[in-house]
């Protein structure tokens, strides 16, 4: 089988007019973030998460801006964005429902709990609904192996799922809105 290439030094990055990383996230960076590292590439996780926490998602661009204020190569922005599961390089929901799927959840019924999400969204682990509400994924560990399977809707953990329950806790998040 032969390899398939990707243009990667051809790439095109779409920016905006207005910067992600605004003048008064940068300043807090510079002046509250900054001061607590040795070096400017400890400030990266909380960059990230300063982005990611007002956007939604780390764009390319935001991930360039991050590396010119933290004085990186934006090789190791992107890096560690594809990385970390918890950083999103790519627009999601409004809601994430994400499956565990540890060994533990794995013995215990997880493949049921996450074909009740399918079932219940319309959609596959990766994919987000046509309305932009829910995205589905499974993440490799929840650390509740005690109470497996377990399943976690936007930030709150749910334990010990059954399958019949899924549907109902999906209405719950709906019901509550934006996360």
């Amino acid at each position: 089988m032969a390899w398939i290439t990707k243009d990667s030094a051809g790439a095109r990055i779409e920016h905006r007019d207005e910067p992600y990383l605004t003048p008064e996230m940068a300043d807090r960076l510079r002046n509250e973030i900054l001061p607590r590292y040795e070096t400017t590439m400890g400030a990266l996780l909380p960059a990230l998460h300063e982005i990611q926490h007002t956007y939604g998602w780390i764009p390319l661009q935001a991930m360039q801006e991050i590396a010119a204020l933290l004085e990186i190569e934006p090789s190791h922005v992107i890096d560690t964005v594809s990385f970390y599961e918890e950083y999103w390089s790519h627009p999601k929901g409004e809601h994430v429902v994400a499956v565990c799927r540890s060994i533990a959840c794995e013995f215990c019924g997880q493949c049921e709990i996450t074909q009740a999400c399918k079932d219940r969204l319309g959609i596959d682990v990766g994919e987000t609904t046509d309305d932009g509400k829910f995205t589905l994924i499974e993440l490799e560990c929840l650390g509740s192996c005690g109470t497996a399977p377990a399943a976690l809707i936007d930030e709150t953990l749910h334990e010990n799922l059954r399958p019949e329950q899924v549907a109902g806790l999906i209405d719950e998040a709906e019901r509550k809105g934006r996360h």
